[in-house]
């Protein structure tokens, strides 16, 4: 029993003995005059334990890459992103000098961010500085491999980034292409020996929004009267896009494999070739954004085109809603301007 009468004629003969951190760790002992007050002391002692686990898991020396290991193999290995996200988490690790985990903290990670931006020591392997919005990408899948272990049950301790902020950035503005540079595109791309191939990718990307990637891994059956059904899309979910008799003429063929050879590098050379003052990171979703900007602007509704698109959050659609032709249009309307004759 943890609490015992010792009966040895103390003036305390009452003694509390228990293993807050379990029996291979340290033995707390006290005395106490009555039983009351041992059990009192035993309650709040195992109380304090689970109130605040990580008293309680000293001797859990595991390096954040094994963390990391661990959370790929059960988890991250099935998500869409999760190779990449595993690779850059990786090389964090490594900056950080791969520190035992249960004392890795909040304000270790601050310093290494601000290292990061300040110091130079964010470049990245192709030698490009860090970018904000790529430093608070890191933070937040670090936020998921602690939350998702928690979860699992293979960690304990709280989370240590639980209460890290991301970097608040400025809103990107949205490139889209004119009806003139489309058609420099398409021009331009006929001097690749694979110029057929780029030039039904394109078409695919305007006329239903896909990402890149979606259209580059086309199969045959996916493509179906007049429809394209995009799969194993980031969201997981599958969605499908009516397309012109045309365009279904153009790109059907009679097979169930891929219709496509290009990969995403030989499309993203050839945009930038052809674009060279494009936006950093916009050059491959260029595509996408155009057709969600002339979607909006020729009348479309947000809501149509957030199905579409494939998001999750009307938020995320709603980047394009100034596009749309009444936009904010009372502000024409009922300015003090306006109103002076």
């Amino acid at each position: 029993m943890s609490v015992r009468n010792l009966k040895d004629g103390h003036k305390k003969p009452w003694l509390c003995e228990c293993y807050p951190q379990g029996s291979k760790g340290k033995r707390i002992r006290k005395r106490f005059a009555t039983k009351g007050e041992a059990t009192a002391f035993e309650r709040y002692t195992m109380n304090e334990i689970d109130d605040k686990p990580w008293l309680a898991d000293k001797s859990d020396n595991r390096r954040l890459s094994e963390l990391l290991d661990l959370w790929w193999k059960l988890h991250a290995k099935n998500l869409k992103s999760g190779a990449h996200a595993y690779r850059r988490l990786q090389i964090m690790c490594e900056q950080l000098n791969d520190p035992i985990a249960t004392t890795f903290t909040a304000k270790d990670f601050a310093h290494y961010r601000a290292n990061r931006l300040t110091v130079g020591h964010g470049k990245g392997r192709s030698g490009a500085e860090l970018s904000i919005s790529s430093q608070n990408y890191d933070l937040l899948w670090m936020k998921v491999l602690f939350n998702e272990l928690r979860r699992l049950k293979e960690w304990n301790l709280p989370n240590p980034l639980k209460d890290m902020k991301t970097i608040k950035t400025a809103e990107r503005e949205l490139s889209y292409l004119t009806h003139d540079q489309i058609t420099q595109l398409l021009t331009f791309v006929q001097r690749s020996p694979i110029s057929g191939q780029m030039t039904q990718i394109i078409k695919i990307c305007l006329a239903t929004g896909a990402r890149i990637m979606e259209a580059i891994e086309l199969k045959g059956s996916q493509v179906t009267k007049h429809k394209i059904t995009f799969t194993n899309t980031k969201g997981k979910k599958n969605r499908t896009v009516p397309i012109s008799e045309d365009l279904y003429n153009e790109i059907y063929q009679n097979t169930s494999g891929r219709l496509f050879t290009c990969g995403y590098g030989v499309l993203h050379k050839w945009l930038n070739l052809c674009f060279s003052d494009l936006p950093k990171g916009q050059a491959t979703h260029i595509l996408r954004h155009t057709f969600a900007s002339y979607f909006m602007m020729n009348g479309g509704n947000i809501l149509v085109l957030q199905k579409i698109l494939g998001h999750a959050d009307i938020k995320q659609t709603m980047a394009y809603s100034h596009f749309a032709p009444s936009h904010l249009q009372d502000a024409v309307l009922f300015n003090p301007l306006a109103s002076m004759s």
